[in-house]
């Protein structure tokens, strides 16, 4: 008999603003992590709990690393991604979308973030978490599931 297969699920928060040209999303710097330090990614994301759903997690996570509340969510899209190797490998990611809250972001987790920044959609910040890379060029897509890491 063959092992189970498992995905390792995870929640994002793209906190979304109108700026001087046109629409920026909030990034954060990553640092002291064991996964992609020095890159830019979401300002807010972290895995599902046991139990949680993945609008909870976004919510916690958006509380946790950028103290902000009452997050009103939009789902943008699922995420499916390997690297073909480990089976930790192997993920589903929730992405959800932001323009209202309570509170100022700012960076609650220093030893995970080594800024957070407005940064605008159409001219990211290098070097980007590739997956994350190509989920911000597909949000305005409409697509509802999205794979990453596969041929096709």
């Amino acid at each position: 008999m063959t092992d189970r297969f498992v995905l390792v699920p995870a929640s994002y928060v793209y906190l979304l603003r109108e700026g001087a040209t046109g629409t920026e999303v909030l990034l954060q710097l990553r640092q002291g992590t064991p996964y992609m330090d020095g890159h830019w990614a979401a300002a807010a994301a972290g895995h599902v709990e046991r139990g949680e759903t993945a609008y909870d997690a976004a919510r916690r996570e958006a509380l946790e690393e950028l103290g902000v509340t009452d997050v009103e969510l939009e789902f943008a899209f699922t995420m499916q991604r390997t690297q073909h190797a480990d089976a930790i490998d192997e993920r589903i990611d929730w992405f959800f979308t932001a323009r209202s809250w309570s509170g100022e972001p700012r960076v609650v987790e220093p030893e995970k973030a080594a800024e957070i920044r407005w940064c605008p959609l159409d001219a990211l910040p290098t070097p980007m978490v590739p997956h994350e890379a190509h989920a911000l060029a597909h949000l305005s897509s409409g697509a509802a599931y999205l794979t990453f890491g596969w041929s096709r």
